[in-house]
């Protein structure tokens, strides 16, 4: 099995902007891994074939074969197996594929942010689940660009632990978080936005016709949840002395998979209420409400970019401007 450190790929990012080779740390070799290579592995790994993959790479099939070969033996591991028609990847490489996109990617970035220009320009790298607050955040971005028009926008979506433990890895640069979260070792923007929770109903459901939906009208109800553990505990505190007597049939992490199980009539569905409607569900409100507030978080201790430094100064300026004078 391979072994990275995490802390290997911040220190690779930095010094792969001005040299070619990468540090990596595994059970065979201890050798290092050149970058060069990485790219390589993944141009095969693509293709699934070494003579498509060299005439992308402008290189003879031999050349690249040997490359191959030669980084598994720095690895000691097997990447791929060979069959008549294709190359398949092993659960090693399937391994080190994932690590080496990382590690590629961050590469890529560091180059880019360090690279000096007159004007602040580079990537941004920003975190968000499904939330009203997107919407905010999308106004920021949209006024933040006419100033800095050099910037570039790349957005990840998912929940709230997937992306603060990106932002640990330092594929994120800044996460839109739905509350409640542990944000101790962050830096964090609370926006004036309040994401309210609400029951996701087939149009044809006995539950179809309601003003609203209580506790009690859930028990012995089959459910569908959010995934989060600290959601779930914010949900079993509003249904209160009804908490145990509730049946959670699925759970998930993307609100659109759970809403079509919800169409399908396989539960009742928890869900953000969002400024969209599913085709033959229904949201009804929550009675008593359940809110929850949202958060932009930043590592305490990052050394960012100057785009990035600069958003987040614009972002503080910008939720403090609404505040004051609310739309």
């Amino acid at each position: 099995m391979l072994v990275f450190y995490r802390q290997k790929y911040i220190w690779c990012m930095i010094a792969l902007a001005a040299a070619p080779r990468l540090c990596y740390t595994g059970q065979a070799g201890g050798g290092s891994v050149e970058l060069r290579a990485l790219r390589y592995f993944l141009a095969v790994a693509r293709e699934e074939n070494i003579t498509r993959a060299a005439a992308l790479l402008h290189m003879t099939q031999p050349t690249l074969s040997r490359q191959l070969m030669q980084l598994e033996e720095e690895l000691g591991v097997k990447l791929f197996r060979r069959s008549q028609h294709r190359i398949i990847l092993t659960d090693a490489g399937v391994l080190l594929r994932r690590r080496a996109q990382e590690i590629v990617g961050l590469a890529e970035r560091a180059a880019r942010e360090l690279h000096p220009a007159e004007e602040v320009s580079g990537e941004i790298s920003i975190g968000s689940g499904d939330l009203k607050s997107i919407s905010l955040l999308a106004d920021m971005l949209a006024e933040f660009h006419q100033a800095y028009p050099l910037v570039r926008y790349v957005i990840y979506s998912g929940n709230s632990d997937g992306i603060k433990e990106r932002i640990e890895q330092g594929l994120l640069d800044i996460g839109l978080l739905l509350e409640p979260v542990e944000i101790s070792k962050y830096e964090i923007l609370r926006l004036p936005v309040r994401e309210s929770w609400g029951l996701l109903v087939p149009e044809d459901s006995a539950f179809a016709d309601r003003k609203c939906v209580t506790p009690k009208d859930l028990v012995g109800q089959r459910l569908i949840l959010p995934t989060r553990e600290l959601m779930q505990q914010e949900m079993l505190r509003w249904f209160g002395p009804y908490a145990e007597q509730i049946q959670v049939v699925a759970s998930g992490n993307l609100p659109y998979n759970q809403a079509q199980l919800a169409r399908k009539g396989l539960g009742l569905y928890l869900a953000i209420e969002l400024d969209c409607a599913y085709e033959g569900l229904r949201m009804l409100p929550l009675s008593p409400p359940l809110e929850s507030s949202t958060v932009l978080a930043w590592k305490k201790t990052e050394s960012f970019s100057a785009a990035t430094a600069a958003f987040l100064g614009f972002a503080q300026k910008y939720i403090k401007r609404i505040s004051d004078h609310p739309l």
